[in-house]
């Protein structure tokens, strides 16, 4: 299970990086303000209902099914050629839709923009972007199939595609000097159009004759739609939660900046640690529980467990106590003001206070999808999302921009309490064992301790450079020295021991 978490989190960390990169040049080149507003408010409608559509629904649901019938050799392929007609069928529907009533979707998701340049703006943008969740959500119902057959390194590498078309894009329109939010919008479903052809040559090639089977609404499919429909709002939730936060910040020209900005920063350990403990638990856990074999899935849950919390425990503290030493190596370039650094900083410490909770819903989730149980996930997701939506609204005429973050945070801890208490219904194998706890119990001690390094190594400097190259420099010397401190007092408290890793990746 570690290799495979690796192998994904390998991908996925790549994935990050090139989006990171993405970011800056974005900032540099466009700078937060009203475009860039514009376009991250088109570009997460796409993203919003791949949530939904793909990887909720086909991850939380499709990925089960298809697991129990390669277990039990009930014509798999014939199943998720059935499931790739529907979902396309319906995706077609959902995108002309789309493309007639776009004005009414941004005005619903980004209401501040009324009368305001940026609605129309938007408007066009989404227009040109909005086909991509059609092939986006295709590539991931074939990735989810791969999956299941313990193919993960393609499947997670495909997104990588998205973050180098739109470099190659914003690099093309630098380096002739044309128009960078042109190239921007235009990349996007090209590279949608990539990300499909690679999963499903790859799924060819791995012996998965996928088709496009016609649509038909059979007993299967209508279970699937039973189980899908819950596990994609559920799994969506915090999607929605970004959509009510862009509503609000949404009042405030250049906030949806700072707060994506802020998002992408505590994305990056969250991509590569949660979703990629996520991806391969769900199938694990789906094997293990279709054979019987309950003690191999509780100690899939608490290698889980343990993995997630030795790497989002010092990430959390690191996004706390180094913030604006990370956004400005990251955003303090181009376009950018100090401001828009100091901002968007401000932003990343309150997020990384719900980092945990953010991945602990990862690790959690698929006990309950395993067993093809998405109405519990979902009943809570929707508490969560009116919680979201009261402390949001209610903090913004006292904290202004910020309320969407802080209510982020609040709402993901209550998720991951109500999901908690839920799970005591399924036993013992949902109880992570008692090493287990010990160990995350002594990662905390040596997360903490990093962060007294941490503060000490950055108070000592006296803050950071504002040079463009000095100030990425020291936040690299800031993120060795937060490494190389976690590693050694990790080891000191017996935490963990790297050649342990090692011979766990080999097995």
């Amino acid at each position: 299970m570690l290799r495979n978490v690796m192998t994904v989190g390998f991908w996925t960390l790549m994935s990050r990086i090139l989006g990171m990169l993405r970011e800056v040049m974005l900032y540099a080149l466009i700078g937060a303000g009203p475009v860039l507003d514009a376009f991250i408010a088109a570009f997460r409608l796409p993203n919003m209902f791949r949530r939904f559509t793909a990887e909720g629904a086909f991850n939380a649901a499709f990925v089960p099914m298809f697991s129990k019938r390669i277990e039990a050799d009930d014509n798999p392929i014939g199943f998720a050629n059935q499931a790739m007609g529907s979902l396309s069928f319906v995706l077609l529907i959902l995108t002309a839709f789309a493309m007639i009533f776009m004005p009414l979707f941004i005005w619903a998701s980004a209401s501040g923009f009324a009368d305001d340049p940026r609605f129309d703006l938007s408007v066009d943008y989404a227009r040109v972007m909005f086909p991509y969740i059609l092939f986006v959500s295709l590539a991931a119902l074939i990735s989810g199939a791969l999956n299941s057959v313990g193919k993960f390194a393609v499947a997670a590498a495909a997104p990588v595609l998205l973050n180098i078309i739109i470099l190659a894009a914003l690099g093309t329109s630098w380096v002739i000097g044309g128009s960078a939010i042109t190239f921007l919008i235009w990349s996007v479903p090209a590279a949608g159009i990539l990300q499909l052809g690679l999963v499903w040559y790859h799924a060819r090639q791995s012996g998965l004759k996928l088709t496009l089977a016609r649509p038909r609404f059979s007993t299967e499919m209508k279970h699937l739609l039973i189980v899908a429909t819950p596990a994609a709002l559920a799994n969506g939730v915090v999607q929605i939660n970004l959509l009510v936060g862009q509503l609000v910040s949404s009042q405030q020209v250049g906030a949806i900046s700072w707060l994506y900005g802020a998002d992408r920063l505590y994305q990056l350990p969250l991509g590569v640690v949660g979703i990629a403990v996520g991806i391969v638990l769900l199938p694990e856990l789906s094997r293990h529980l279709k054979s019987g074999d309950e003690g191999a899935a509780k100690e899939a849950l608490s290698n889980g467990a343990f993995f997630t919390a030795a790497l989002s425990f010092p990430a959390t503290i690191a996004l706390f106590v180094i913030p604006l030493p990370l956004a400005a190596a990251l955003y303090g370039y181009g376009q950018n003001t100090i401001a828009d650094v100091q901002a968007i900083a401000l932003a990343t410490a309150i997020y990384a206070l719900g980092l945990p909770a953010f991945m602990l819903q990862k690790l959690q989730q698929p006990l309950f999808f395993a067993r093809e149980d998405t109405k519990t996930p979902f009943r809570w997701a929707v508490v969560s999302m009116v919680l979201n939506a009261i402390v949001a609204i209610g903090l913004w005429p006292a904290l202004g921009w910020l309320s969407p973050a802080i209510a982020t945070v609040v709402s993901s801890w209550a998720m991951v309490g109500l999901l908690h208490i839920s799970s005591r219904a399924f036993g013992d194998v949902a109880r992570v064992k008692s090493e287990t706890i010990s160990k995350i119990e002594r990662v905390a001690i040596a997360s903490i301790a990093m962060g007294v390094v941490l503060g000490a190594a950055q108070f000592s400097a006296g803050g950071y450079f504002t040079n463009g190259v000095t100030q990425f420099i020291w936040a690299l010397i800031l993120v060795v020295i937060g490494a190389a401190a976690y590693i050694i007092f990790a080891r000191f408290c017996g935490a963990f021991r790297l050649r342990e890793l090692r011979s766990a990746m080999r097995r």
